[in-house]
């Protein structure tokens, strides 16, 4: 496949371009500034003014030169910063040779630049990530020799014959070639149940060899097959979403408004320039920078001790806003894999069907034979020996026992073979039922099914009652068993036999917005890259859903999507409280200041104090997930503290 990236959402303001380069550039300005500081306090104590003037311009012109770049791109893109307040307030101690106090609030600009860039890079990965699933290589069949050769997958062509071994991943899309196989196909259509194949029915990329090696034709080159178009949707998805504004400057331009009003008039009515200067430095907005990053950041551990990783602060900013969700349901709402959950005996019982069943299936790679062999274990059967097994292609398992019987094991069709017509149990929907035959008599039923997951449809009421007033499943299965599941969840709108393409055209169409989408499996990387949100159920492994997602919950638990959005809900709330309280703490000492009774200096260390406080406040994001467990355990959100 060709190489192809995918730039991710940076939840950042328009001026953000390369994470690593950002981060890196935000830590050694901020390093650069306090040995500025260092330097500035060591030749203020001294008495040596004129270095400390040398310095302070030095440190101070740097600071402001490339954070006025960076505020003049935002402003040209329409977004107003605090760092505009910033600049001024630090030209402002220049003009009136407060050198200490400016190089105390470069200090706090910086870092708390620095702050935020950790908090928003916080466990993110690139989505280019995606492509590491995606196999290099195919084994290309020689038309002439038949010998099997490596080759890159850029190298196949539509024509060529394919030998993909048992468990790999199929190259390109194609028709098979041999008589019969298994293929999975759960982490691209998000179906359970593996797909048998017969000879000249279509394969496709992405999908896996869930049986032996078998042959295949190449029908589109790797560019233009299934799984590279999953990725160009993941691209058009992610390039679609509009970027994030820091929680803090949603209040910059009225801070400022407010700061300069106070500290023009405090120059105007004592006629003196210091005066100026002196409620600038403590209007500087420190604590509005530093608040929100260090609660994200809180916000982030809280959510990983709950086993959810979010990939970018700003993340949990949108989740606490979330108005309508969409669930995948095979792997999301189920468990994705089918288990025995009825046994209808014939002419034997219940436990001897299951433990001819489970003889016999202990020589097959279906699906159903795990789950088979697996009940008859939990009862604690003791299954008989096989002297011989076939897996009948398509149709199911052939079994000579010890002592001569053959059990057969599979399909309808298959068993009526040798004992004719039989009559047929009536299935839910999402059930399947395998007939299990001794001889020519059929021994009983086994009915196997997809588990919904235990705290599903809890999930869903705390949704609700968080205030998420719209809620949709999407799915690629068919309407009955869709419609099953989505009833027994509590979900009234269920979107059945959806493609990738169309699962994110439902998603961008919801309203309200913001949008929550939970999946899993590569079908559903597009639609979380789409939605506002996108959380990936990981717990069975990583897959292509994992690198789209804003969140990945690592438990196989999905009562952990209301967890992470209590958590987020919690760490805004910090978050603003922490910036409000910053607000009154500055207007406060702005209003002292304006009055002559704050030098420079004790006003930028009094601004230290604030943001100290400020930190302090915002830590109590630390133990957001405390709440959420409350909140799973009484069915109640807990009142803020």
């Amino acid at each position: 496949m060709p190489a192809q990236t995918v730039t991710p959402d940076t939840g950042q303001s328009p001026r953000a371009t390369s994470p690593t380069v950002e981060l890196l550039r935000s830590r050694k300005l901020m390093i650069f500034v306090m040995l500025g500081l260092t330097a500035g306090v060591v030749l203020w104590l001294t008495g040596l003014t004129t270095a400390l003037a040398v310095t302070a311009y030095l440190v101070l012109s740097v600071v402001i030169v490339i954070t006025a770049s960076g505020m003049v791109r935002d402003l040209m893109h329409g977004h107003w910063g605090l760092d505009v307040l910033a600049v001024i307030a630090m030209i402002a101690t220049l003009a009136v040779h407060e050198y200490v106090a400016g190089l105390i609030i470069a200090l706090m600009l910086t870092g708390g630049e620095a702050l935020e860039d950790l908090a928003a890079r916080r466990a993110s990965r690139e989505l280019d990530q995606l492509l590491t699933r995606a196999p290099a290589f195919a084994g290309r069949i020689h038309p002439v020799t038949g010998e099997v050769e490596r080759v890159a997958i850029e190298e196949v062509a539509v024509g060529d014959a394919l030998l993909v071994r048992s468990s790999e991943i199929l190259p390109v899309d194609g028709l098979l070639l041999s008589d019969h196989a298994t293929i999975d196909e759960s982490s691209v259509t998000g179906e359970p149940i593996p797909a048998s194949c017969r000879a000249g029915d279509p394969v496709l990329s992405g999908t896996v060899n869930g049986t032996t090696s078998f042959t295949m034709r190449a029908q589109k080159v790797a560019a233009d097959s299934n799984y590279a178009s999953i990725v160009r949707l993941v691209e058009e998805a992610v390039e679609s979403r509009a970027p994030m504004v820091r929680l803090a400057d949603r209040y910059a331009l009225p801070f400022t408004a407010v700061s300069l009003l106070i500290a023009g008039l405090a120059w105007f009515l004592s006629g003196d320039p210091v005066r100026f200067a002196e409620v600038l430095v403590v209007a500087t907005p420190c604590p509005l920078l530093i608040a929100a990053p260090v609660a994200f950041m809180g916000g982030m551990s809280s959510a990983a001790k709950l086993n959810v990783i979010i990939k970018d602060g700003g993340v949990l900013e949108v989740l606490a806003r979330v108005r309508s969700a969409a669930f995948d349901k095979t792997g999301t709402l189920t468990q994705g894999k089918a288990d025995v959950v009825d046994l209808h005996p014939a002419s034997r019982t219940a436990s001897e069907t299951l433990r001819l069943a489970a003889a016999a299936e202990q020589y097959s790679v279906h699906v159903f034979a795990d789950p088979i062999v697996a009940a008859a274990r939990t009862h604690q059967l003791e299954l008989p020996e096989v002297t011989h097994a076939d897996e009948v292609a398509t149709n199911g398992v052939l079994a000579s026992l010890v002592g001569g019987a053959v059990v057969r094991v599979g399909k309808p069709a298959f068993i009526e073979e040798v004992t004719g017509p039989i009559a047929r149990p009536a299935l839910q929907a999402g059930e399947t039922a395998v007939y299990v035959a001794v001889g020519d008599e059929l021994a009983g039923v086994i009915i196997l099914s997809d588990p919904i997951r235990p705290n599903a449809a809890d999930t869903v009421t705390r949704l609700r009652e968080a205030g998420v007033t719209e809620i949709a499943m999407v799915t690629g299965d068919v309407t009955s068993t869709a419609e099953s599941v989505a009833h027994a969840v509590g979900i009234q709108t269920a979107h059945a036999e959806t493609t990738p393409r169309t699962k994110v055209e439902i998603v961008q169409a919801m309203r309200p917005r913001p949008v929550l989408m939970v999946g899993d499996g590569i079908n559903d990387a597009p639609v979380l890259a789409a939605a506002d949100v996108g959380i990936a159920m990981a717990g069975r492994g990583a897959t292509a859903a994992s690198e789209s997602a804003a969140a990945v919950i690592t438990s196989n638990d999905i009562a952990r999507v209301a967890d992470v959005a209590y958590v987020s809900r919690r760490t805004v709330q910090i978050a603003l409280q922490s910036i409000w309280m910053g607000i009154v703490i500055s207007v406060g000492l702005m209003l002292v200041a304006a009055f002559g009774y704050l030098p420079a200096v004790v006003g930028a260390l009094l601004q230290e104090i604030v943001d100290l406080v400020a930190i302090v406040c915002a830590l109590r994001a630390l133990r957001a997930h405390k709440g959420a467990r409350r909140d799973r355990v009484t069915g109640h959100e807990p009142p803020a503290g």
